[in-house]
């Protein structure tokens, strides 16, 4: 008894080996964003009461447009990340399946909307700096971004690039804005290359 009570008491005390304390550990961040969407052509198969199977992957969607079967229609289709992001800043992405979300008529429809959920926007962001990389006689550059989500990436830069951003704080760049079809306001953005 008197054993458990002084290892009880050794939780509270900060130089215990058994303080468990949880701001003094280290864990992984984990968050789930949207990736990625596309418009796939498919045709319709089996109809099954008010709902319609899509060919080639045997997918259950509404028959939201009264389809028959042998239908040419297009798909959006979704997928999204896990981003894992240890104690050391290390970013590691799970990517989902593909996912079909909703069914059109035609390809213009389909596009439209996906045009509103894959947005191309130019901005500036943080840069944290650039380094070079030695290897034999090649030199590599590199300059790593922190994007508008927290996570900082790595993108390779020539020696003109290199220069201009060495002493530069933010650089200017294009990015794509993916939202969630479910909650637009919740977007993700992914580097897509430079602005300038």
């Amino acid at each position: 008894m008197f054993l458990t009570m002084l290892l009880l008491g050794a939780c509270g005390n900060q130089d215990s080996v058994f303080h468990t304390d949880p701001s003094t550990e280290t864990s992984d961040s984990t968050s789930r964003v949207p990736w990625d969407y596309r418009v796939v052509e498919s045709t319709v198969g089996d109809l099954i009461g008010s709902d319609m199977t899509v060919l080639p992957d045997n997918e259950l969607l509404p028959n939201d447009g009264n389809y028959a079967t042998g239908d040419k229609i297009w798909t959006l289709q979704f997928m999204d990340a896990e981003l894992v992001t240890d104690a050391d800043q290390r970013n590691e992405i799970r990517l989902s399946s593909w996912t079909t979300l909703k069914s059109y008529g035609d390809q213009k429809t389909a596009a439209e909307d996906l045009k509103n959920l894959k947005v191309s926007i130019t901005t500036d962001v943080d840069l944290v700096g650039v380094y070079k990389t030695q290897y034999k006689d090649k030199t590599r550059n590199f300059a790593v971004l922190e994007l508008p989500s927290g996570n900082r990436i790595k993108q390779p830069i020539d020696d003109k690039r290199y220069t201009a951003l060495e002493k530069a704080k933010t650089a200017s760049v294009v990015l794509e804005e993916v939202h969630d079809f479910a909650d637009y306001d919740s977007a993700y953005a992914k580097f897509r290359g430079w602005a300038k």
